[in-house]
């Protein structure tokens, strides 16, 4: 979801906050909401640490959602829905540059999954189910102009992914090459000829008019196939090297 800017509507929550750290000094209480910092929304609590860790001995504000005491059930009538207050609270983060900390543990509000063999196995085939379908959907926009041609990507902008997908962990590294891996199986069978899919393609029409084509209608085919896929390879080459900055400078009529 990060990586085309969108983030769910979630915030981290404070499970702790340390005696005579700067989070307590500012009014940080546990059970609060971490909403964003400086103006900017923090949804897990990874974002919240590299967002404090950059700001050493600089005062930040703090904006964080309060649930406030619930009141008397002798008074107010029972299933009535505390009420919160958003704050905002100065706190200056303390260490060195980079590893500047307030004192708080927070955690994510996160469900975690662990499936068994036939659970994995049941979750894998849903999984492949969905990347074929947006696959074939993004071939399909791409053909009737509904997607844009910027949105492929060829060899350089893979490396630049598994890269950053690496970094994450090997879990969203092992996805996306699987999820590559699909995306070839599948480009693969479509229609075109020179592809496994043209290939069938012509053996199926060759079956409908129940006579093998001649040579030469087939070398035309296969001539049309490899003329789309020259353009293909052109098109994500072009694509990468707009990703790169200092060539993309280069490019005076973009």
């Amino acid at each position: 979801m990060g990586d085309i800017g969108v983030m769910p509507d979630v915030h981290p929550r404070v499970g702790e906050v340390n005696p005579g750290s700067p989070a307590e000094k500012a009014g940080v209480k546990r059970g609060d909401l971490v909403l964003a910092v400086n103006g900017e929304t923090i949804a897990f609590g990874g974002q919240l640490i590299r967002a404090v860790a950059k700001h050493a001995n600089d005062p930040i504000t703090l904006s964080v959602l309060r649930t406030l005491e619930r009141p008397d059930p002798q008074v107010a009538p029972a299933g009535v829905v505390p009420a919160t207050e958003r704050i905002d609270l100065r706190v200056t983060p303390a260490g060195s540059p980079g590893r500047a900390k307030i004192g708080i543990g927070v955690f994510d509000r996160t469900k975690v999954i662990k499936p068994g063999p036939l659970g994995a196995l049941r979750m894998s085939i849903e999984k492949n189910y969905e990347f074929a379908g947006l696959i074939y959907q993004t071939v399909g926009g791409l053909l009737t102009g509904e997607t844009s041609l910027r949105q492929m990507m060829g060899p350089v902008a893979i490396a630049q992914l598994s890269g950053q997908s690496a970094q994450l962990g090997w879990l969203p590294y092992f996805l996306l090459m699987a999820s590559i891996s699909l995306n070839l199986g599948l480009l693969n069978l479509l229609p075109i000829p020179v592809l496994d899919g043209g290939h069938i393609f012509i053996m199926v029409m060759e079956g409908l008019a129940r006579r093998d084509f001649s040579a030469k209608l087939k070398e035309k085919m296969l001539l049309a196939g490899f003329v789309i896929l020259v353009m293909l390879m052109v098109t994500v080459i072009y694509n990468d090297l707009t990703r790169v900055q200092w060539i993309e400078r280069l490019m005076f009529w973009r």
